[in-house]
């Protein structure tokens, strides 16, 4: 994989919490993000909190580094989305004609994809997937060792939604499994849900995408780098029926992370500092990596899993992550980059 030279700074060496968003194929934005984040020495990371292909990239990322540091994380990271894409090659949802002709990145015009767009609206995946198959598992256990991650040194937060009392649950390092992941990652309409436990659960981006309060409560950094990758905002009004349940999962899986944002922004401004819990919120620096490229892709292409469209997507997670770094290099460790006021405008 091409890497662009690096111009590594003098600056002192700070501690980092990564915050990861899920969304399927989309993750591979996430995957080179922090790739190139991964090439600061400066930067020391203390936790990750992820969801869906966020926690896979985090999983992947934690292991890779108990293993043998950045590079060793880098190269897992590659590894795991190189696995992703071969076992896509027997997939058959693959892009349709118009989408090859037109060099679009969807399935909108996949036979496959449209049949199986229009049957989950009628049948569940324990009509269609009786046997609860899912490639992910086997990838997860050849990418993984899952022993050296519960003893890894960062800290891991990985988010999955209770069925039952459809509150989130995080999972940390030593609690963390393949069917943790699967379980993160498990769009209902999709996967059965998978059970741990005892309970079932879905998607943790239902719940939490990603849940910021283990990094807040649990880790010693003061920062947190969150790379979204469902857009908050889209321009226009959704009229086709796949564009209006698209945003209506962009809007649901960004909510609780916009609550928990806003709740930084609110105590910045009356938090007591006696009040112990609400100076560990306030005292929170968040700062953000992402692209208008998300805007421009819809949910099917998040069931894309072509290499070239991954590498199209680390390659823009490369370009967020260096265009972030240039603009905000210095206030990593000082102040917050991502301006959370405007979030208080709205309530």
């Amino acid at each position: 994989m091409a890497t662009t030279k690096v111009e590594t700074s003098n600056r002192d060496s700070i501690l980092v919490d990564f915050a990861l968003q899920g969304g399927g194929a989309h993750g591979a934005f996430t995957w080179g993000a922090l790739d190139r984040l991964l090439e600061e020495p400066w930067l020391h990371i203390d936790g990750i909190s992820g969801t869906s292909a966020g926690a896979m990239n985090a999983a992947v990322l934690v292991d890779g580094h108990a293993k043998g540091g950045a590079d060793a994380a880098r190269s897992a990271l590659e590894g795991f989305w190189r696995s992703v894409s071969r076992a896509a090659l027997l997939s058959p949802l693959r892009r349709g004609f118009l989408d090859i002709l037109l060099d679009r990145w969807s399935l909108d015009h996949s036979p496959v994809f449209v049949a199986m767009d229009m049957m989950a609206r009628v049948f569940s995946p324990y009509d269609l997937n009786p046997g609860g198959f899912n490639p992910l598992r086997q990838i997860l256990a050849e990418c993984i060792d899952f022993e050296r991650l519960g003893q890894a040194p960062i800290k891991l937060f990985v988010t999955a939604t209770n069925v039952r009392t459809g509150q989130g649950r995080v999972f940390r390092n030593r609690g963390i499994t393949p069917d943790v992941l699967l379980a993160s990652a498990c769009l209902p309409s999709l996967f059965q849900a998978v059970e741990i436990d005892g309970e079932n659960y879905w998607d943790g981006g239902y719940s939490g995408n990603p849940t910021i309060t283990p990094l807040v409560r649990e880790c010693n950094s003061h920062d947190t780098i969150l790379v979204q990758i469902n857009p908050v905002e889209r321009p226009g009004i959704p009229k086709t029926a796949r564009e209006i349940l698209n945003r209506l999962n962009e809007v649901s899986f960004n909510a609780v992370l916009l609550k928990e944002l806003r709740m930084i922004a609110l105590l910045r401004q009356i938090a007591d500092p006696g009040d112990t819990e609400g100076a560990l919120w306030a005292g929170m620096r968040i700062h953000r990596v992402a692209s208008d490229l998300m805007v421009d892709l819809g949910y099917s292409s998040k069931l894309n899993a072509e290499w070239d469209f991954l590498c199209m997507l680390r390659d823009a997670g490369r370009s967020a992550a260096e265009s972030f770094l240039a603009a905000h290099r210095e206030d990593l460790g000082r102040r917050s980059s991502y301006d959370l006021d405007v979030l208080l405008s709205s309530v």
